[in-house]
């Protein structure tokens, strides 16, 4: 067996494409939605990923407004332009690129930034909503994984799916996705973590295998079920370039479906991203997102 590849870049070209649709309309109606991009900091791929943010903007109609900070910037300081950047009208979503310097306290910065313009759907209140089934907007990495499944035609209801990781960014949205009522999710999910006793038990289980641990091949061939699809979020630069948290080759052999790296997921993350700030814009007109 060799799996189908899920082209990540394609479906995302098509995300993009409905995305640009939607932001001429708003503007058609005098609503140009507007992103504020906020980087702290010389982090190198951080750098290169608010690039291509920002150059996604600007193919789909969207306003971009760009703050690029040294990383001694005071939290007050950082603090102080959140808050005028939830002033501002033209603003309808607010992006704060992590991870952030470690004098910054992550998670006061994050909730500074308004509910209403939460563009990555990290703030708490967002969250709740995601939770409750009643999400505003979702984070965008575990949203882009959703739209991918679904697209891809690859069945969820009632599906087991494992994920991986844990983390506020990824694994817990993902899971809290994916058990909902609705399509491309409707799932029995298991989450896994560094306290998990047989990982392999468990992703031997899965008919959807989403790995988000950030260690490169951690995910062998061995801890996959055959026919099953499997969804690579990490992005690790080793000595042969960039390679995801599943051994691809081995995979590649075993399961249905699977996402490369790159390629797969992170286009994905940018695409949905700007259907976020999309969303958020045409709340302001008292239209749902």
């Amino acid at each position: 067996m060799t799996a189908e590849i899920i082209d990540g870049k394609a479906i995302a070209k098509q995300v993009r494409e409905e995305v640009a649709q939607e932001a001429s309309a708003l503007d058609a109606n005098g609503v140009t939605p507007g992103l504020a991009t906020v980087l702290v900091g010389d982090d190198p791929a951080s750098h290169v990923y608010v690039r291509s943010k920002r150059k996604a903007c600007a193919e789909v109609g969207i306003k971009a407004w760009d703050h690029d900070l040294p990383a001694s910037t005071p939290q007050a300081e950082l603090v102080e332009l959140l808050d005028r950047l939830n002033a501002d009208p033209q603003v309808h979503g607010i992006l704060v690129q992590l991870p952030l310097p470690e004098h910054v306290d992550e998670q006061v910065v994050l909730d500074r930034v308004d509910p209403a313009k939460d563009a990555d759907g990290f703030h708490p209140y967002n969250l709740g909503r995601l939770l409750s089934g009643e999400p505003v907007v979702a984070p965008a990495t575990p949203a882009g994984i959703q739209e991918l499944l679904i697209r891809s035609n690859v069945e969820t209801s009632g599906a087991e799916v494992v994920v991986v990781g844990r983390s506020n960014i990824v694994g817990k949205p993902l899971a809290a996705l994916m058990v909902q009522k609705g399509p491309g999710a409707n799932a029995t999910v298991t989450v896994c973590h560094t306290g998990t006793r047989d990982l392999e038990m468990h992703t031997r289980r899965a008919d959807i295998l989403v790995a988000a641990i950030g260690r490169a091949k951690a995910i062998t061939g061995p801890m996959i079920k055959p026919g099953s699809a499997v969804i690579d979020v990490g992005i690790n630069r080793t000595d042969d370039g960039l390679v995801g948290d599943v051994d691809f080759e081995a995979a590649s052999e075993i399961a249905s479906a699977i996402t490369p790296v790159p390629g797969g997921v992170g286009p994905m993350t940018i695409a949905m991203l700007l259907r976020n700030t999309v969303k958020l814009a045409r709340r302001t007109m008292g239209q749902p997102g």
